[in-house]
């Protein structure tokens, strides 16, 4: 006997599936931050080496649909 697979949904082309913008927050922000996430507790210990320089980090709490 042979298993049989489970039919699962197409994907959705791209065109068809929700895109999310996030702004990009720097080490101030996530310093103060009421929930911090992972992301940006690495990011605020690697920008308090000395002369470190950044660019931000994407925060998911500003995550909106676009």
């Amino acid at each position: 006997m042979s298993k049989g697979k489970a039919a699962k949904g197409k994907k959705q082309p791209a065109s068809e599936r929700s895109q999310y913008r996030m702004k990009l927050v720097l080490s101030d922000t996530c310093a103060v931050c009421a929930t911090p996430c992972a992301r940006g507790m690495s990011y605020l210990e690697r920008m308090k080496e000395p002369g470190a320089v950044g660019n931000g980090v994407p925060c998911i709490l500003t995550r909106t649909k676009a």
